[in-house]
């Protein structure tokens, strides 16, 4: 089988203020035609920054070395204008993040011909026009959408547009970089099955860059392993999850949640008063023209001392929305939310300052909810100086304590949040979440976006932390495996309302609605073979009541 690209000893070197720090180590490695080859690592170890090598694409100060092989030619060495004819037409890239990728004053449409006639320039646009919905037609969307601008589709749509877009002039090489990070189960399955299917209609490979080794089992046939800018492994997929040779790769794998019968915490204890009622509870946002839009409709929660909730469903179910209201962030239109017996839609403005002290937030994205001015001292200490009027040394010392209870250093309270790395800034994030000692924490989506192993630790931090402190826990997720690891009870949402609720066990084992039953067949698990399996019942139109694999390796 020939190769369409080869790395020979590549080599990136950034310069920052002075110093060079090194990216990629002397890395090599082929993309053979008609495969799917997955890089996998943590962040920063190299693994974009090669990708982005194999495109001509590093920034002004980076120096790349060693040779980059496609076509018979070396990409090192290519000039602009040999690098502008080689991108889009023969290599193309789908990018992560879609809303960033697509320009937002243009239509797709616009933006589909655009590519099209950059590299045929003699084709008509009544022609490229066709060509732009064939496309979308290859990716499953429907052709009146050719008008639509990016913020009128879904995150899931968005992502198929970029693949309809690099697929324009049939590239050798696809390039995927995280094409399915922080989307739900179902959309992400949608987007593999139509990597998948598009494999089947060029001539080429795909090189899918990506931290979720679920994704790796359920659509690649090969693996390499990167750390630290080096290759630590490249092996078969299924040689490399039976039979990894490399401690690093055996820890990768070990990080992955995957579910399965674990021992039951302790039952919670019959009480007067639950940490979290929710009543009837109906959340409407008002529309254009007077039109309303019900993102939670009658909702009926209960959050028992001690107990940790997973809340679960598609983007745009309601489930963040929840938690929203619950914090105040969210117009409750009907129904009513008690934090520790007290009501909040009820309450005055001195009781809600002081039931809110009780409860704490984690939210998704910590280098949005961490002020980039303040340092992470300062982070951590705001809520105990607002709610507790606690001020110098005993601050500094509560600040110190905080930090031990994350596992972070205490001469780390000067740093910023730029400083740290996203794992190191959920820590943060968590810190400032317990730091009042809360009856209840909301953690929506807090391991959504980490690397697998970054992701392991969070979710032993947290475990730990719950032990200790005996928090009530709202844990919203889109990932079922990260739930089944952490939760003792499972609620699911769709279109707004709750379908399913009940002990972990029932829900993610016997699931009695259909809704939970295509999520958890839609869940990627970390084994080759049962992707596989339930890939072929998929095709055939069979799959039915998939549960969570247990298999272990």
């Amino acid at each position: 089988m020939s190769d369409v690209l080869r790395l020979e000893e590549l080599t990136v070197d950034f310069t920052v203020g002075g110093r060079t720090q090194r990216a990629v180590d002397g890395v090599s490695f082929r993309v053979r035609r008609g495969e799917v080859l997955a890089v996998v690592g943590e962040s920063g170890s190299g693994k974009s920054v090669t990708a982005l090598a194999a495109l001509g694409l590093l920034p002004a100060n980076a120096r790349a070395g060693g040779r980059v092989c496609f076509g018979g030619a070396d990409v090192l060495s290519m000039s602009r204008a040999e690098l502008t004819a080689l991108r889009g037409r023969r290599i193309a890239m789908i990018f992560q993040d879609p809303s960033a990728a697509l320009d937002p004053v243009f239509t797709i449409g616009a933006q589909l011909v655009e590519m099209i006639r950059a590299h045929q320039p003699a084709l008509k646009r009544p022609a490229a026009r066709e060509r732009a919905l064939e496309l979308l037609r290859m990716v499953e969307i429907p052709g009146n959408r050719l008008r639509y601008y990016p913020h009128q589709l879904s995150g899931g749509q968005c992502q198929r547009v970029m693949i309809a877009i690099a697929l324009a002039c049939d590239p050798e090489l696809l390039i995927a970089d995280e094409p399915t990070t922080a989307l739900d189960v179902t959309v992400q399955q949608e987007v593999l099955d139509v990597l998948l299917a598009v494999r089947s209609k060029i001539s080429g490979a795909i090189m899918i860059i990506t931290h979720d080794m679920g994704v790796v089992a359920d659509v690649a046939d090969r693996v390499v392993v990167m750390r630290r800018g080096s290759v630590v492994e490249t092996a078969e997929v299924q040689e490399l999850f039976d039979r990894p040779t490399q401690e690093y790769t055996r820890v990768l794998l070990d990080a992955v949640p995957r579910g399965g019968p674990r021992e039951s915490g302790e039952t919670p204890a019959e009480v007067d008063v639950a940490t979290l009622r929710i009543d009837d509870l109906v959340v409407e946002y008002r529309g254009s023209r007077g039109r309303g839009v019900r993102a939670v409709d009658q909702v009926d929660l209960l959050l028992h001392p001690g107990e940790i909730v997973g809340l679960v469903g598609e983007s745009g179910s309601g489930k963040s929305t929840i938690g929203k209201s619950v914090l105040g962030l969210a117009p409750i239109t009907s129904g009513e939310v008690h934090v520790a017996g007290q009501p909040l839609t009820s309450a005055s403005a001195s009781v809600l300052r002081r039931t809110r002290g009780r409860i704490g937030v984690v939210f998704q994205n910590p280098a949005g909810s961490l002020n980039p001015r303040a340092t992470i001292g300062q982070s951590i200490g705001e809520p105990l100086a607002v709610h507790r009027g606690v001020r110098g040394t005993g601050l500094r010392r509560r600040v110190e304590e905080l930090l031990d209870s994350v596992e972070m250093p205490r001469p780390w309270a000067g740093r910023y949040p730029h400083e740290l790395s996203g794992g190191q800034r959920q820590r943060v994030s968590i810190a400032r979440a317990i730091s009042l000692d809360p009856d209840l924490l909301i953690a929506d989506e807090p391991t959504s976006a980490l690397d697998v192993s970054v992701q392991a630790t969070v979710l032993d931090l947290l475990r730990a932390l719950h032990d200790r402190l005996h928090f009530a826990c709202l844990f919203i997720s889109h990932d079922l495996a990260v739930v089944d690891e952490i939760c003792d009870r499972v609620a699911v949402m769709s279109h707004g309302k709750l379908v399913e609720q009940g002990d972990r066990e029932s829900v993610l084992r016997a699931p009695q609605d259909p809704y939970t039953v295509s999520l958890l067949e839609a869940a990627p698990v970390p084994d080759p073979r049962e992707q596989a399996r339930r890939r072929s019942l998929r095709q055939a139109g069979q799959l039915r009541g998939v549960r969570l694999s247990t298999a272990r390796r």
